[in-house]
């Protein structure tokens, strides 16, 4: 069977990404079983043969509707596929979907029809906010890294701000390559509308978001962006569990020598794009 990625090498390079990136979060162990997903904004590589393409599966309603989603279409990690699977054969374990014109629901185009995440509400709602504030973000990835998510467990770290002056104190390049910090979502069922709309609203100030006992989300330019932030950020949760595990509290950064970082690098405090 011919793919959708024939003959579209710049598309082929997005779904390529992705598939090298899910290798990666298999590696880590941030995605056991069918965990996580993906879902990248692939609308600038979609030529006229492709926008023609018929639906390969009946209509799906995403449970919001979202305006600024009309006439996109974007490349989602299938519900109940693993990670490691997509890492091998990202058109099967994968589908790309285009947004219908009432906002509010979605066909599956190619290469199978294969349903999205159930997880697709809140990638969809960050998707329609990315496009509705001119960003150029155009990829979020959910994963579950697990020094985050084992923090998420502890009520300190739930404390707005807290976890984020934490992580930025472990070491200066968490504060470099993740100037926005993380956000928290307290515990909501996965896959509501609830954990869209709580996830929205921390995603208006920062990169990457932390669900409760659950894990993160981030955006970032591509997916390797996205999930470079996540690193980022589990690199210096390690850190710290690292020194709690060897019997003392680590020091961290004094605000000072925080506030030169951001100073001498001159690191944004809102997103850039």
């Amino acid at each position: 069977m011919n793919s959708i990625l024939d003959s579209r090498p710049a598309l082929c390079a997005v779904i390529d990404q992705v598939a090298e990136v899910t290798g990666y979060l298999w590696q880590k162990g941030w995605a056991e079983r069918n965990g996580g997903n993906i879902t990248v904004n692939i609308t600038e590589h979609v030529d006229e043969e492709m926008a023609a393409l018929p639906a390969i599966a009946p209509v799906e309603q995403i449970g919001k509707t979202l305006p600024h989603l009309q006439g996109q279409y974007f490349y989602c990690k299938g519900t109940n596929m693993r990670m490691r699977d997509l890492a091998r054969r990202p058109m099967e374990n994968g589908s790309i979907i285009r947004i219908l014109p009432d906002c509010a629901s979605y066909e599956i185009i190619a290469d199978h029809p294969v349903r999205p995440t159930s997880e697709l509400p809140t990638h969809l709602a960050l998707q329609n906010y990315l496009l509705e504030t001119g960003s150029c973000y155009k990829a979020t990835l959910h994963t579950h890294p697990i020094e985050l998510v084992a923090l998420s467990h502890n009520e300190r770290f739930l404390c707005p701000g807290e976890l984020t002056r934490v992580l930025w104190s472990m070491i200066p390049e968490t504060l470099a390559f993740a100037p926005l910090g993380i956000g928290i979502v307290p515990y909501k069922l996965p896959g509501s509308v609830e954990l869209a709309d709580a996830t929205l609203e921390q995603i208006k100030e920062h990169d990457v978001v932390l669900w409760e006992k659950h894990g993160t989300v981030a955006v970032g330019k591509d997916i390797m962006d996205a999930f470079d932030q996540t690193d980022v950020l589990c690199k210096a949760a390690n850190i710290y569990m690292c020194a709690l595990s060897m019997g003392f509290e680590p020091d961290g950064m004094t605000p000072k020598a925080m506030r030169e970082v951001q100073q001498v690098f001159k690191l944004p405090t809102k997103r850039p794009c």
